[in-house]
């Protein structure tokens, strides 16, 4: 970590978001869901479940159109479809030093008639963990199993409104889990954790294609709904006889987050040929109904509020079968999470009742995005390759009603995520091979141990902790690959 400085510990809540997946290239779903991350853990791409035809080209989508994916961001850009097709996209990624790994098979339809549009998807996951490595982690047997089984499904539909240029769509995608990747690490010495729960995402959109501008909106509505069952074997030492002895402990977490969303989205194709302009902006409002108690604490984890924006540019150019593309995106962020009495507490000024926060923890976040990427088409193959980076930087003031104290923490570090595609064309089939590694992230440690003060969601995973002491990494990149076959429905 490039800044910090913390003397008090911390015990503060961690929100669980929706945001679809990946970290510096999110999959289609979670284009328009920010994430928020206090620690730089390696959650995988456990949600990559859509397949892109701009996959390697890091990540940029402001000013370039992606036939396959746009219409599961907007679902009316699924006017952009140029036919209809069937794609099977099996996917793969595991984590370096013993962190797991993950494998997907999605299998997706996109539909083109004169005026409507549509797409369905299902995908199968298969999430796996390993043995506890010579530090004594067990990130792989705190499941019930050593491996879980993960159910996605969506669905878009929308139609052309006559002659207007304008179209509508909406949307729908769940996800039925039996795991998150990433949460097994939230709950230091339990035993064994059972995930199940659920995703929920809602889209709406609007898309209004003219002879030089484009501009379209979405609504976007997610909730993520686990229950996490924790044992836990305490050892207990008998003062009389001077013995100790194990005793077992269940643990019931619920986790609950609403997030509500807005996306605005305009490109141009400029005057000079093949250039395009773009530009977005975004807007996710997040609340955090119920929030698990990663570790046993006197007091229990309570809810919080983010308001998150992010304004991005980009500009592309196409020159006959070769492309380039450029964004760049700024993210303020602000987050204030609580924890309140569950019983009266005597303090220094007086006493805190049941329900009075006992802990504020309020974030303030500026983070930078940029991707870049090119791509290539020699007759029947083809080839992409882009850079995506990501800029995290926070600043903590926590204050402590109990103790009557007060602190500040600052942290910054940043993720690289290049990728690569190659496309081959064949007789009415086409095949596409992505790739990409991110770097930068970890499993962290706070202070002498580790710390369950954070915790991964899904889609883009969101991590908000208060870290209760300086931050290090045991490093950990996540590599990806995809092979998608795409067949064309004549």
């Amino acid at each position: 970590m490039a800044r910090c400085s913390t003397t008090a510990p911390s015990v503060l809540p961690v929100a669980l978001l929706l945001a679809a997946l990946g970290t510096s290239n999110p999959s289609a779903l979670g284009a328009q869901l920010i994430a928020i991350r206090t620690v730089p853990v390696a959650s995988g791409d456990q949600f990559l479940t859509i397949p892109s035809a701009i996959f390697g080209m890091g990540g940029i989508r402001i000013a370039v159109d992606d036939s396959i994916a746009d219409g599961w961001s907007n679902p009316a850009k699924g006017v952009l479809v140029g036919q209809s097709s069937i794609l099977g996209a099996p996917t793969f990624y595991g984590i370096s030093n013993d962190g797991g790994g993950g494998k997907t098979f999605p299998l997706t339809g996109l539909l083109r008639g004169r005026q409507w549009f549509g797409g369905v998807s299902l995908a199968l996951q298969q999430i796996t963990n390993n043995p506890p490595d010579r530090w004594g982690w067990t990130p792989g047997r705190r499941l019930s199993e050593g491996s879980a089984r993960n159910l996605y499904g969506s669905g878009y539909l929308g139609r052309e409104l006559g002659e207007t240029g304008w179209s509508v769509g909406v949307a729908a995608s769940t996800a039925r889990l039996e795991a998150m990747d990433g949460v097994d690490l939230l709950y230091a010495g339990a035993e064994r954790i059972e995930q199940y729960g659920s995703v929920t995402d809602l889209r709406a959109g609007l898309y209004r294609t003219g002879d030089r501008d484009r501009i379209g909106f979405t609504l976007i509505h997610n909730r993520v709904s686990m229950t996490h069952e924790v044992d836990y074997v305490d050892f207990v030492e008998d003062s009389i006889t001077d013995m100790s002895f194990t005793r077992r402990r269940l643990e019931m977490n619920e986790d609950r987050t609403r997030t509500w969303g807005g996306h605005l989205e305009w490109n141009r194709e400029l005057q000079a040929p093949g250039w395009r302009v773009g530009a977005t902006l975004t807007t996710n409002y997040k609340s955090h109904p119920k929030i698990p108690n990663y570790e046993i604490q006197n007091i229990p984890r309570d809810p919080g509020t983010t308001w998150a924006y992010e304004a991005g540019v980009g500009v592309s150019r196409r020159r006959g079968p070769t492309m380039f593309g450029i964004d760049v995106a700024v993210q303020p962020i602000w987050s204030h999470t609580w924890q309140e009495a569950d019983r009266p507490l005597d303090v220094a000024d007086g006493t805190l009742g049941i329900g009075d926060k006992t802990i504020e923890n309020h974030f303030v976040f500026s983070n930078v995005v940029l991707r870049t990427g090119v791509s290539h088409r020699f007759d029947r193959f083809g080839m992409q390759f882009g850079v995506g980076v990501r800029s995290y930087d926070y600043r903590l003031d926590q204050d402590n009603h109990v103790e009557g104290t007060a602190r500040r923490q600052d942290e910054s570090w940043m993720e690289w995520t290049p990728s690569l595609a190659l496309t081959f064309g064949l007789t009415d089939i086409e095949i596409q091979y992505n790739t990409r590694r991110t770097v930068g992230t970890g499993r962290p440690w706070t202070g002498g141990g580790f710390r369950s003060d954070l915790a991964a969601t899904a889609s883009e995973a969101d991590f908000i902790a208060a870290p209760s002491g300086p931050l290090s990494l045991q490093d950990a990149a996540v590599a990806t690959h995809q092979v998608w076959i795409r067949v064309p429905i004549r």
